[in-house]
C-alpha cells in the first residue's frame, strides 16, 4: 500500500472507502479475471465509509437536540445532562468526522436540523413545554463550527428571559 493510501486510510477513512470502492468497480468494468466478488466487495467497502458518515450525522442531530433544549427549555434540572450528552456526542463526532465528509455534512445540515427539531418538539411537548417547542426556529440557528465546538453553548432560556426583563 502506498504511503498516500495508508495516510488516507488512517486520516480520512471515508475518502479511502469511496476511492477503494471506485477502484474495485473499475476492475469489475475491465472484467479483470479474478475470483473476487468485486461488485459486492465494492459495496461493502463503500458501506463501511457511509456508516461513519451516518454516525457523524446522527451525533450532530443529537447535539442539535440538546442545544435546542438548553436554549429553549425553561427546565433547569436536566441542563447538566444535556451538556454532558452534547459533549459526549461532540467527542464522538471528533473521532469520526473527516475533511471529505464535511461537504456532505454541510449540504444536509438544514435537513438534519429539521429532523432534530422535530424530535425536540416532541420531547418538549411530552414534558409540558409546548411554549418552548413553539419557539424553536425553523432554520438552523447554529453554525457547523458551533455544533462541533466542545466549549460553545447557546444562551439558556433563563438567560434570555432575564435579558428581556431588563
Amino acid at each position: 500500500m502506498s504511503a498516500t493510501l495508508d495516510d488516507l486510510y488512517r486520516h480520512d477513512y471515508y475518502a479511502w472507502s469511496r476511492q477503494q470502492a471506485a477502484e474495485l468497480r473499475r476492475l469489475q468494468a475491465e472484467r479483470v479475471n479474478t475470483r473476487l466478488d468485486l461488485d459486492n466487495l465494492a459495496e461493502e467497502v463503500e458501506s463501511s465509509g457511509r456508516s461513519d458518515l451516518r454516525r457523524v450525522k446522527s451525533q450532530l442531530r443529537r447535539v442539535i437536540e440538546h442545544l435546542l433544549k438548553l436554549q429553549y427549555s425553561p427546565a433547569s434540572d436536566p441542563h447538566h445532562g444535556w451538556r454532558e450528552t452534547s459533549l459526549e456526542a461532540r467527542q464522538d463526532i471528533d473521532d469520526y468526522l473527516t475533511l471529505s465528509m464535511r461537504p456532505e455534512i454541510e449540504a444536509e445540515l438544514q435537513r438534519d436540523y429539521a429532523k432534530a427539531r422535530e424530535k425536540t418538539v416532541m420531547a418538549l411537548q411530552r414534558h409540558g413545554e409546548g411554549k418552548a417547542a413553539a419557539e424553536l426556529p425553523v432554520a438552523l440557528p447554529y453554525s457547523l463550527a458551533d455544533l462541533l465546538d466542545p466549549d460553545w453553548w447557546p444562551p439558556a432560556a433563563s438567560d434570555q428571559s432575564a435579558e428581556k426583563g431588563q
